[in-house]
């Protein structure tokens, strides 16, 4: 297959986030008294936007959609100050990137964090790479694993699904990729497990960015 075209997830794909992500939410937690987690839990908690991001971190007692609600506001706020504290491309991106620009691979992001942070963090983090599209969560757009944003990119850069890689690191991008009919890459440098990315439809799996380029030859 002549692939023309690579969509990156961003946290645990290109940007190794847990850290802010995990200490921001730890920081509301503890301030409301509730118990912490450990940074690997949050590889399960994130993935799937912050309002299940927080339902997963809060006390059962506490999930009520009005409560979840204040908590995705603090966090917003708390994560807006402190997200790039120890977030950074992973080993090997920057190389990646240099070599899929050099051929003149359209590359995207899509993610399911809110479309201001995914913005900023490429902005500030990626720059060095033009990026053709980059979209983050939305009001009125479904999240992945819907493939509603995956299929919007395609068309909008007049590339057919068969022809994009997309690469992820959790259920939901495999889930994505199956959905839009693209073609599923599974990190394993990433926040989730070889097992999870096999179950949920990757047809390849990298453990280093440099692999990726192995498909686009």
């Amino acid at each position: 297959m002549n692939y023309k075209t690579v969509i990156f997830d961003l946290d645990g794909t290109l940007l190794n986030s847990l850290e802010d992500i995990a200490g921001s939410v730890n920081k509301i937690l503890a301030a409301h008294c509730f118990p912490t987690h450990k940074l690997d839990d949050y590889k399960i908690f994130v993935g799937s936007g912050i309002s299940e991001l927080m339902t997963r971190a809060l006390p059962e007692e506490k999930r009520d959609p009005d409560t979840i609600d204040n908590y995705v506001k603090e966090f917003r706020e708390e994560y807006g100050r402190n997200w790039n504290v120890k977030t950074k491309p992973y080993s090997g991106i920057a190389a990646m990137l240099d070599e899929l620009v050099s051929r003149k691979i359209k590359i995207a992001v899509l993610s399911n964090k809110l479309h201001a942070f995914t913005k900023q963090c490429v902005d500030e983090l990626l720059s060095r790479w033009k990026f053709n599209i980059v979209i983050g969560l939305q009001n009125g757009i479904p999240p992945k694993p819907d493939p509603t944003s995956a299929l919007q990119i395609a068309k909008q850069l007049n590339i057919d699904p068969p022809h994009i890689l997309y690469v992820g690191d959790s259920d939901i991008d495999m889930k994505t990729a199956v959905a839009a009919c693209m073609h599923p890459v599974g990190v394993l440098w990433g926040f989730r497990t070889k097992e999870e990315l096999q179950k949920n439809g990757a047809k390849t799996l990298i453990e280093r960015p440099q692999e990726l380029l192995d498909l686009i030859e």
